[in-house]
């Protein structure tokens, strides 16, 4: 079952002679449950990919549908509690609150929205990624595989449509850079979230399921994998 979609995807920046294309008329579906790689050189139009489909920065031209909701229509307000509910983003500098414990930081898009946790849940998910034990602890008292961890629980307590991957390993040593893929390949598997991860290093695409290329901010190939 398709979960999102998106047609004619364009980003320019600038105007006149100085404008730059950084996603040319992108079109593709993603099914509920995938894991899909999207690779490609600097500059190919990765991220911007992954900021559009995650309603971070708006197109230019095109439609972005999740769960039929085209959020290239809402409003800013809109966008942002949409996004805090049906997008998990997972960034390779964490992006955690360094005055929350991390029992907080996992729970502030639900504490944002003015909801109880499901604390069944929440129990459940720090379990799975190894994190009963630093509920306490602040973002400065972990290493960076355990802050990747947190980002990832955060971005899956909502249990959004979406969990977007923006080169999450590229901050990581080899050993927690597998730790930290076999933790979204588990929320794939085992949630069956859906996943759009951005890499540039192959060897971390060949785990997907799917692997788009991006070139001149086109979709140069599109191979299934699995």
């Amino acid at each position: 079952m398709e979960i999102l979609r998106c047609t004619n995807l364009t980003k320019t920046y600038g105007q006149g002679s100085g404008i730059i294309t950084a996603l040319d008329h992108v079109s593709l579906t993603l099914d509920r449950g995938s894991f899909t790689a999207v690779v490609g050189a600097s500059g190919s139009g990765k991220s911007t990919l992954l900021h559009m489909l995650g309603g971070v920065d708006r197109p230019t031209k095109g439609n972005i549908y999740i769960e039929d909701t085209d959020i290239s229509t809402l409003t800013l307000e809109q966008l942002a509690i949409f996004r805090r509910r049906k997008v998990g983003l997972v960034y390779q500098f964490y992006n955690l609150i360094p005055t929350l414990n991390v029992r907080k930081n996992i729970l502030l898009p639900i504490l944002l929205d003015g909801e109880k946790p499901d604390e069944a849940r929440f129990e459940k998910l720090v379990n799975t990624l190894g994190l009963s034990d630093r509920l306490t602890h602040y973002p400065r008292e972990l290493s960076g595989g355990q802050q990747q961890r947190v980002a990832i629980a955060r971005s899956l307590i909502y249990q959004p449509a979406l969990l977007l991957a923006d080169e999450p390993t590229g901050n990581l040593d080899r050993k927690n850079s597998n730790e930290t893929l076999e933790l979204l390949q588990l929320s794939n598997q085992q949630y069956k979230q859906t996943v759009l991860l951005i890499t540039h290093d192959e060897k971390i695409a060949l785990k997907a399921d799917r692997i788009i290329t991006l070139e001149d901010g086109k979709i140069v190939s599109d191979e299934v994998t699995k």
